[in-house]
């Protein structure tokens, strides 16, 4: 543990810069508690309040614009990658099109408090043509927000952090072993609440041909889009009905409950599309399944789609 410790005294900054990047850039790695600890430290000079504030700045901002990047060059296909890969899917591309489209720019000043939201807003700022400018202003203020709040934290309550530290270097390599429990118990509980999620996600659903089928016959199902209006600009199914979570009660007033209902979104797991699938069941629809891949199965099989 007294190694650690001499590594966060002797390279805080260079420590600073990798941790706020790996986690910045997607890894679960939290640098929060890092910047606390890094705060609680200024008191011994080896370095400045500003300096930190800057390092942990601009490693954000560099991982940001990575991302803006690749959301500008590659799109939607970019934050849908991203929710592949996070710990917390409930917490993705819907989500984040929702707050970004209604608050702009100027969420990314709040972006990094919120669990998932970050890197996918990234990515969608380059995707639908934020002007650089813009993205760095207010990221660079919603970084320097997060981090300053960490900083201050602990240079404010330095002895209590202080204290701790000394504590743990007393036990040695148990106070390492504590510090690793620590982050494989924070690992662990986030896969698990993933497993959970989409654990509970599961159910039948319908394939982009059965559906085209389905079509052909003359007697199509209702067919609902999850998906933001944004993410809409690209088309979908013809015949389908634009409705987020609170427009379920719009179709129970106008369909009965053995209508066959189709759901689909453009998300992994089709989580958005079951989450609404499963209201629909609760509210007594009996015929109720999501479209498996989506919107972009349904592309990429060649089928039409509606752009009006």
């Amino acid at each position: 543990m007294n190694f650690l410790l001499e590594l966060v005294e002797q390279y805080g900054l260079l420590f600073v810069f990798g941790n706020v990047l790996i986690e910045q850039l997607g890894a679960p790695v939290p640098a929060y508690p890092t910047l606390v600890i890094t705060g609680a430290l200024l008191g011994r000079g080896e370095y400045s309040a500003p300096m930190l504030l800057f390092i942990a700045v601009l490693a954000a901002l560099i991982a940001d614009f990575s991302w803006y990047l690749a959301g500008r060059r590659y799109g939607g296909r970019v934050m849908t990658r991203l929710c592949r890969i996070s710990l917390s899917p409930d917490s993705c591309v819907r989500q984040t099109e929702s707050i970004y489209v209604r608050y702009g720019p100027a969420s990314l000043v709040v972006a990094k408090f919120i669990p998932g939201f970050a890197s996918v807003a990234s990515a969608l700022a380059g995707a639908i043509g934020t002007r650089p400018a813009k993205f760095i202003f207010f990221d660079a203020l919603g970084a320097a927000l997060w981090a300053g709040s960490a900083i201050f934290l602990g240079s404010l309550f330095s002895s209590a952090v202080a204290d701790l530290l000394d504590i743990l270097a007393s036990l040695g390599k148990w106070g390492l072993l504590l510090v690793a429990l620590a982050f494989t118990f924070y690992i662990a509980r986030k896969w698990w609440q993933r497993h959970s999620f989409l654990k509970d996600l599961r159910m039948a659903q319908i394939s982009v041909e059965e559906l085209d089928q389905l079509l052909k016959k003359g007697n199509p199902p209702t067919i609902i889009d999850v998906r933001s209006g944004l993410a809409q600009q690209g088309g979908r199914i013809p015949g389908a009905l634009l409705m987020s979570d609170d427009d379920i009660s719009a179709l129970v007033t106008n369909t009965t409950t053995d209508t066959e209902v189709i759901v689909y979104c453009a998300c992994p797991n089709e989580a958005s599309a079951a989450r609404v699938a499963k209201k629909l069941m609760q509210r007594g629809y009996t015929r109720v399944r999501p479209l498996t891949g989506g919107i972009d199965a349904w592309v990429a099989a060649g089928f039409s789609v509606d752009l009006h």
